[in-house]
């Protein structure tokens, strides 16, 4: 692949030492991808102790601080990417453990069903339903909770906030979109920018918006949360995507209609970055930084202050 010339040097650096994989979910094996992932999942760090849980038959992955007591914690709910059609918890145990060494918090993160096999409602239900029970498990402090998500994870975690909003709680203090995936349209210029791209070419996304739409003629706002009409009374947001991918413009619009709608929010647009670059390459130091910056805006979110 040719590198796009705004690449962010240090990400260059490390991808030509070390290329990610690229496919073409159109064309490729996808229950081949699935187990590829899960073996490529890299461990919590040995400050965080993780245990499943099963709520009602669905899988949550819980989080805390090694040594914690039984005291109530603030609790991070968060929901794994893959373009709504791979991934699972455990491929976050790295990322995860970072915010709960750093913070004291627990986590959560949902195993929710997968398209094409499972497509809309099924997945934004799973991950609402373990949001609901997430807010009434023992340990975790549920006026300090916060909704947060990567990639599709990010969209589903939107479309969770506003069904929590429309439907009485559970109540949220942030969303925590991490390059949220939100616009089935996809009439974008970044997404006209980048039929070919780093980790998550155009193609793989109308893939993904395909399996998990299925034979909807019409889109729901809670499944393409950049359709709704009325972003207001939802919790403050953190949002944050990379210069150089396709969900740059749909989540650029909607910090800025969130902001129209009197909702705290705050934008980060990182220069010369891809899809998933902190995941992908977490100590660059632009990686870092964004980490970074997650942190500082979960504490906030924790405490209740504004973003």
């Amino acid at each position: 692949m040719t590198f796009h010339p705004n690449l962010d040097p240090d990400l260059r650096a490390f991808l030509e030492k070390t290329p990610l994989l690229s496919y073409d979910l159109n064309t490729a094996d996808l229950a081949e991808i699935r187990r590829a992932r899960a073996a490529a999942c890299l461990p919590p760090g040995s400050g965080t102790e993780v245990t499943d849980v099963d709520a009602d038959g669905l899988r949550l992955r819980v989080y805390r601080p090694a040594g914690a007591g039984d005291e109530p914690l603030p609790c991070l709910y968060w929901i794994h990417g893959g373009g709504m059609v791979l991934g699972l918890p455990e491929m976050d145990d790295s990322r995860i453990s970072r915010f709960v060494e750093a913070l004291g918090c627990m986590a959560v993160s949902v195993d929710y069903r997968l398209a094409p096999e499972h497509p809309y409602p099924i997945p934004l239900d799973d991950c609402y339903r373990g949001l609901v029970s997430t807010a009434s498990m023992p340990g975790v402090d549920a006026g300090r909770l916060v909704i947060g998500g990567n990639s599709a994870g990010g969209g589903l975690a939107a479309g969770c906030a506003l069904m929590a909003r429309d439907r009485g709680g559970p109540s949220l203090r942030l969303q925590l979109l991490l390059c949220p995936m939100l616009d089935d349209r996809d009439d974008t210029a970044s997404a006209a920018q980048f039929e070919e791209a780093i980790v998550w070419p155009r193609g793989s996304n109308r893939f993904g918006w395909s399996a998990y739409l299925g034979d909807l003629t019409e889109t729901p706002v809670y499944a393409a949360p950049a359709r709704a009409t009325d972003l207001s009374g939802l919790p403050p947001a953190y949002i944050d995507v990379g210069e150089l991918e396709v969900f740059r413009d749909e989540d650029a619009l909607y910090a800025l209609r969130l902001a129209a709608a009197g909702v705290p929010v705050e934008f980060h647009l990182w220069p010369g970055a891809f899809h998933g670059f902190a995941g992908a390459v977490p100590h660059s130091p632009i990686g870092r930084r964004s980490t970074e910056e997650q942190i500082e805006a979960l504490r906030r979110g924790f405490v209740g202050g504004d973003i």
